[in-house]
């Protein structure tokens, strides 16, 4: 990956991460638990959401090794369930507001490569080489953002969409899955790599569809 890739995934991929992270802790203040911005986390500012791990060692991993992708992660916002006025209830929100907040991204991002297109049929050849660079990253950003909303939205703690799903069942069933939280991590990675029934076949598939959907592909 040279450095005008470089420089077209790396603004889209640090606000799909970051805005990401910041609505979940919007969404808890407005529900009652100031932690985040008690914080300093209610921002765009890329130094206050910076995970060693995520945010610098494997994207600069990837890039020096010439990967064909880049990809990484903000420092999870800090969310105390128990302040929010209705935790069961308001965990959903919480949760949804990430990959929420992904596809709003995405869609935007849908509209700008098509807008593109119709500048390309309007502007002289001279601005070719700045519409692609536009074209490029806009491209970048649906795919990133759909693909940081699906995953995210996988039913198994402590992504978002296990907590939405704890949100929502009877508080028997959601004592069962809420316990699976400190082997979830381990359920994602077994689930990328081990693919059981082609549970992730189906998975990358609906990204590739809602991600042509939206580029209008």
């Amino acid at each position: 990956m040279d450095l005008q890739k470089l420089a077209i995934v790396v603004p889209p991929l640090l606000l799909a991460i970051i805005l990401h992270e910041v609505m979940h802790g919007y969404i808890a203040y407005r529900l009652g638990d100031p932690t985040a911005k008690l914080m300093g986390r209610l921002t765009l500012n890329p130094v206050a959401h910076i995970d060693p791990l995520g945010s610098v060692i494997i994207p600069a991993m990837l890039f020096v090794t010439h990967a064909p992708f880049l990809f990484g992660w903000a420092k999870p916002v800090p969310v105390n369930f128990f302040r929010l006025r209705d935790p069961k209830r308001d965990m959903v929100w919480v949760a949804a507001a990430g990959p929420l907040t992904n596809l709003a991204l995405a869609a935007v991002s849908g509209v700008c490569y098509q807008l593109v297109f119709l500048a390309a049929n309007m502007l002289p050849p001279s601005t070719y080489g700045m519409l692609g660079f536009f074209k490029g990253m806009a491209e970048f950003s649906v795919a990133i953002n759909v693909l940081l909303a699906l995953f995210n939205l996988i039913p198994v703690p402590p992504l978002d969409g296990g907590r939405i799903l704890v949100g929502l069942l009877p508080r028997e069933q959601a004592a069962v899955v809420s316990r699976v939280e400190p082997y979830g991590m381990l359920l994602v990675v077994g689930l990328i790599f081990l693919n059981p029934f082609g549970v992730m076949n189906v998975l990358w598939h609906f990204m590739s569809l809602l991600t042509r959907a939206l580029l209008g592909i």
